[in-house]
């Protein structure tokens, strides 16, 4: 009997590159151990880490193929926050990539269940003039999942309450690099917020600062 089209071991590329992305996630210090995920979209659904197992130890084979329905195309466990990852693919078509991590600062501030105001111009890295913190949920609950995608709307990233960020980007390496900043961002809003009360960006200053960043970190190929 022939094997499912996603058993068979496809996109070896892209498997090595999320354990590679989980690698880079625990040598930045924006996460540790097991804690934490990452996936990629595929024409079939999408590929994620599996649950438990260290990253330094985790091999192309064990990385899960899933479909957007939520069908496991593997002999080892999906992470347990696959739901978040499926229901970022299925919502919104921006996403090819997704990074949940367990980082210091974004998870203390997490835990205060508070959101990062426009404190400073890069906060627009999120997609809007607020990063927001999603209301709390069991882990790998759908009722997280549903959390956590209202408090995306119009966002590329949020904080989960007790619990941690999650991000998404065009691939693996610009999700990384967005939770790199999320986690930066909460760390100087941390920072600050010792020193004093920080001042706040107007709307209209983020405004342009959104518009300015619709072509931020893009490049012209024509020039030299």
């Amino acid at each position: 009997m022939p094997k499912s089209p996603l058993k068979e071991l496809k996109h070896t590329k892209l498997r090595r590159a999320v354990i590679e992305t989980c690698l880079k996630m625990n040598a930045l210090g924006i996460n540790q151990g097991t804690s934490g995920n990452a996936s990629v979209r595929t024409k079939e659904g999408f590929l994620i880490t599996p649950s438990g197992v260290p990253y330094e130890e985790t091999a192309p084979e064990q990385i899960v193929a899933m479909t957007l329905e939520g069908e496991v195309h593997s002999d080892w466990r999906p992470s347990s926050e696959w739901r978040m990852h499926r229901d970022i693919y299925a919502a919104r078509p921006d996403a090819q990539a997704v990074v949940h991590t367990h980082a210091v600062h974004a998870t203390a501030l997490s835990c205060l269940r508070l959101e990062v105001p426009a404190f400073h111009y890069m906060i627009a890295v999120a997609g809007g003039s607020n990063l927001r913190c999603a209301n709390y949920a069991t882990f790998g609950s759908e009722a997280l999942s549903q959390n956590m995608l209202k408090a995306l709307e119009g966002r590329r990233a949020c904080l989960l309450a007790n619990h941690g960020m999650i991000c998404f980007g065009p691939s693996l390496e610009k999700a990384l690099w967005l939770a790199g900043e999320v986690e930066t961002l909460c760390r100087q809003y941390i920072a600050a917020k010792q020193l004093g009360e920080p001042t706040l960006l107007s709307q209209a200053e983020m405004k342009r600062v959104l518009a300015l960043f619709e072509n931020y970190g893009k490049q012209d190929k024509a020039a030299s």
